[in-house]
């Protein structure tokens, strides 16, 4: 049996989806909230319902043998899992936003709000811009347009509510989708049956 981290929220559907396309019916996951383990002994598979940030943590220390995790979280926290498989789901963009007519010419230094410190600081250094990070846990549209800093790097899968705060998109920072993570040892211990896993989702994706 193959214990698999997934986390909760809007990917957790979308999960249960692509499992049912691999002929994987998992959907009790989403009938009972308050649960947190569920075991599929057909499947042979047991599943671990878990914060999103959390997934890497519980692959990389063995707790799960697989996770399924945004490339927004594995590109922030810098693990050193195997990644063998995008799932193509939970797709959305990283990118810059800022109120109209933001102009980042002139400016010494730019000030940006974020969820992704890492993501921002990496990204910001490659052009060789200085910035000052602040790292916000909600509400980071709001950060603009109060002046609390210049532009913001957070996900979007539509842009919706970044129009409706008057933001636009000045840089794509990223293409954001799901990803099938695997811990170093569960790949030899457990070889074959992960590798039946990653063949299943992938003739589906």
């Amino acid at each position: 049996m193959i214990t698999i981290a997934t986390p909760r929220g809007r990917l957790l559907e979308e999960t249960v989806d692509l499992f049912k396309k691999a002929s994987i019916d998992i959907t009790e996951i989403i009938k009972d909230s308050r649960k947190l383990i569920f075991e599929f002994e057909e499947a042979g598979m047991r599943l671990l319902i878990v914060r999103p940030t959390d997934v890497t943590s519980y692959v990389e220390y063995g707790a799960a043998d697989c996770g399924i995790v945004g490339k927004d979280t594995l590109m922030e926290q810098d693990c050193g899992l195997y990644e063998p498989l995008d799932l193509r789901i939970g797709k959305c963009k990283m990118v810059v936003a800022a109120p109209k007519g933001f102009e980042k010419s002139g400016k010494a230094s730019l000030r940006i709000a974020t969820k992704y410190p890492k993501i921002a600081s990496d990204f910001y250094n490659k052009k060789g811009i200085s910035t000052e990070v602040i790292k916000l846990y909600g509400s980071v549209e709001l950060a603009p347009i109060i002046g609390l800093c210049d532009a913001i790097v957070d996900l979007t899968a539509t842009g919706e509510t970044l129009k409706k705060n008057d933001l636009e998109i000045v840089e794509v920072v990223a293409e954001v989708s799901a990803k099938l993570i695997v811990n170093k040892v569960s790949m030899k211990i457990k070889s074959k049956e992960i590798k039946e896993l990653i063949e299943k989702l992938e003739e589906v994706r």
